[in-house]
């Protein structure tokens, strides 16, 4: 069995960039099919997909299992060893050391396979690991059978598998590493739950928040609510959003304030150190809102870790300070954004625009009328990935407005977690970069032409009852 193992790992290690049908984390990949007509049991949970066969009459059995990606530990020496020792060896216990394979590399990940003996209910079993290490990140696929006969459906799998490489979302402001995301589909019918971004910073759908983190330091992005929002001095303001969405959770306020910038969409920002209630630990925590954005809430142990991070001192600014002291913060609003999967789409997705304009003759200044545009954009996503795309557009002066509507149908796919390509919008073929944003108990899908990004600010789509 052992030479046998030994030729399947290179034809995977050869064949790696292959085929993609689904994604988990970020692997993409064929499920495994079996030429007897039995079925492959799939199981999901936060760390793992598996597929599972078993034969009842010769008591064989296959698993193949995708573990969800970790911090590499910076080589592929180092990784394969950690996840052989926390995978194989803490699961199986192995009689003897794995019998590794050549270490290949393809498409800037390093992938290396070892293979191990074991016991299971009396019977001579293998288990084989094969991880890929690239990019800061470590991908392990868990083979474990007491059958030759399922060594072809094992390495057809692995040939199948694509590891994602990561990429750029298109507005440059905040860069995603595709994939990396933690797949939960029964989380309110969407397939993600949480992003892990690049540069370090992770967020996670909650309740009543998208909670980003980086270390030690904590960012709420709190979703709107009511009485956190109304025209006011900032004292008034800021101090009945703090009280509706930090006090709750903690106690012992000390050194308590407000501040503002002058500017045409003045932010507000309060701060002070507070006890929270669940840990008994004192914070110092910062709350702002500006323009359209709503509140923000930074978690720190102390204002010394909050300068270090956003580069400002919220308590010395002033009325005439600089507002691009702000723009660390009002960079955190980018971290509202998870991936998309083909599962997400369902049901009629709108969007709606309204714009008016007041005309007045330049040279009398008498009004001259009002120009109206109005349009209404939707998708209804129905089952077996079709789709009806319809938009409606309306404008003109007052009195001689004239409508006119375009519509499509077909099938769409989602090239990989932050795209959905569309066989037919407007006679043609399209491909948008996606992602979806959190509100309370609700998404927001948010899709940019990828051909055509313009400026790169995407258009927002809410679900339609």
């Amino acid at each position: 069995m052992k030479t046998i193992l030994l030729l399947y790992v290179f034809s995977f290690s050869v064949a790696i960039a292959f085929a993609q049908k689904q994604t988990f984390d970020l692997a993409s990949y064929t499920p495994p099919k079996d030429s007897t007509g039995k079925r492959w049991k799939k199981e999901v949970t936060e760390t793992i997909t598996s597929f599972t066969i078993t034969n009842k009459k010769n008591n064989s059995w296959c698993r193949i299992a995708i573990v969800k990606s970790t911090i590499s530990k910076g080589s592929i020496e180092k990784d394969f060893e950690s996840e052989w020792q926390e995978l194989i060896v803490k699961n199986f216990t192995p009689k003897d050391a794995p019998q590794p394979v050549e270490v290949q590399e393809k498409t800037g990940w390093k992938i290396k396979t070892g293979v191990a003996k074991f016991i299971f209910n009396k019977m001579d079993a293998i288990a084989m690991l094969t991880t890929m290490s690239g990019y800061e990140r470590c991908v392990s696929i868990i083979s474990t059978t007491n059958n030759q006969e399922y060594l072809k459906n094992i390495t057809d799998f692995l040939s199948s598998v694509e590891v994602i490489k990561p990429g750029k979302l298109p507005d440059n402001k905040v860069v995603i590493k595709e994939g990396l995301q933690q797949p939960l589909t029964n989380s309110k019918g969407f397939a993600f739950t949480t992003t892990n971004f690049d540069d370090g910073w992770a967020s996670s759908a909650k309740e009543d928040w998208v909670e980003v983190t980086r270390g030690n330091i904590k960012v709420l992005l709190h979703y709107p609510k009511d009485g956190t929002i109304f025209p006011a001095d900032p004292a008034p303001l800021t101090s009945a959003a703090w009280n509706i969405l930090v006090t709750p959770r903690y106690s012992k306020l000390n050194g308590f304030g407000t501040t503002t910038i002058t500017s045409y969409d003045r932010p507000y920002l309060g701060f002070g150190y507070a006890t929270d209630n669940a840990s008994g630990k004192k914070n110092y925590i910062v709350l702002f809102h500006k323009g359209q954005t709503g509140w923000l809430e930074v978690i720190t142990s102390d204002k010394n870790s909050f300068i270090q991070q956003f580069k400002f001192d919220p308590e010395s600014l002033r009325w005439d300070s600089e507002t691009d002291l702000l723009n660390p913060l009002i960079a955190m609003f980018n971290y509202n954004r998870f991936a998309v999967a083909a599962s997400d789409f369902t049901g009629r997705w709108s969007s709606d625009f309204t714009g008016i304009q007041q005309l007045y003759n330049v040279y009398t200044g008498q009004y001259a009328g009002m120009n109206i545009n109005q349009s209404n954009e939707e998708f209804n996503f129905k089952a077996d990935n079709n789709y009806d795309w319809k938009l409606l557009a309306v404008n003109g002066i007052v009195g001689s407005i004239k409508a006119s509507q375009v519509k499509s149908s077909g099938n769409f796919t989602t090239p990989n977690n932050w795209q959905v390509k569309f066989s037919m919008i407007e006679n043609k073929a399209k491909t948008y970069h996606a992602f979806w944003s959190c509100i309370k108990d609700a998404r927001v899908l948010n899709l940019l032409d990828a051909d055509s990004p313009g400026s790169g600010i995407y258009t927002r789509y809410g679900k339609a009852k």
